[in-house]
């Protein structure tokens, strides 16, 4: 998939990955709308509108609805926004539980249900969900959120079929950890306790716009990530126990009660 001249939807554009893909996009030629749902208050570059969208909204639906009519030209959506909570399961919050669920995955799935027919129609289209490791890997601390990237990856993939004859392409990126403004001090330090690696937000913008420009269909970031996710779908026993022994470090972070 070529970028140039190409008009890109950029959920989750303010902060984090999906502001990091700013800057790339436009130099490969295309064009960038940032949603937001304060754009009064949205700092972004030179070049870039900004369009107010609701991502928890009841009305989602309605939303895009009226910003099609506006931008008929978008023809391909990057879905970076996301809700996270680092908590053992009962102190998860109704509404944390919520929020994740809300922006993570409905948002992302009627964004797939507004846009998919009309790129299938146009014959050209891409539709791009960033998802996670963690919607492949089940990890403690995390129910909620793995639980939306699971599903995000389902959909991803469903909706790639769905579409298989169609021109539409339907790329699910799952990074590792990343450095972004979403992790509280406690994951920060529990990713170093446990080894684990971590990437910048711009090392995954970098990895998203190959997968987009190669028309990839997923892309798993990471090593040995990329490994562990395999052998969690193949033998999930062995990452049953290698999380068996990382526990009670896990368990000390979590009684921090901080949260993202």
């Amino acid at each position: 998939m070529k970028l140039h001249n190409r008009v890109f939807l950029l959920l989750g554009g303010t902060g984090g990955i999906g502001q990091a893909l700013i800057s790339p996009l436009q130099a490969g030629g295309a064009r960038v709308i940032v949603a937001s749902r304060q754009p009064q208050n949205a700092a972004v570059p030179a070049g870039v509108e900004v369009v107010a969208l609701d991502l928890a909204a009841a009305d989602l639906d309605q939303q895009l609805d009226q910003l099609s009519r506006a931008h008929p030209e978008i023809d391909g959506v990057i879905h970076c926004a996301g809700q996270n909570r680092f908590a053992a399961v009962d102190r998860l919050t109704v509404e944390a539980i919520d929020d994740q669920l809300t922006v993570n995955l409905r948002s992302a799935m009627l964004v797939g249900r507004h846009f998919a027919p009309r790129f299938a129609a146009s014959g050209r289209g891409a539709l791009v969900f960033v998802g996670s490791t963690f919607g492949s890997i089940g990890f403690p601390g995390y129910t909620a959120y793995c639980a939306s990237k699971f599903g995000l990856r389902g959909f991803s993939e469903a909706l790639r079929r769905e579409l298989a004859d169609t021109a539409v392409q339907v790329l699910y990126v799952a990074p590792r950890a990343t450095a972004t403004a979403m992790n509280p001090e406690a994951v920060n330090q529990l990713n170093k306790a446990l080894g684990n690696k971590t990437d910048s937000p711009q090392q995954v913008a970098a990895e998203i716009i190959r997968a987009m420009v190669r028309g990839e269909r997923r892309r798993f970031l990471g090593w040995p990530e990329k490994l562990f996710v395999v052998i969690n779908g193949i033998l999930p026993k062995l990452v049953d126990k290698a999380m068996l022994k990382q526990l009670p470090v896990i368990r000390r972070f979590l009684d921090t009660g901080v949260t993202s």
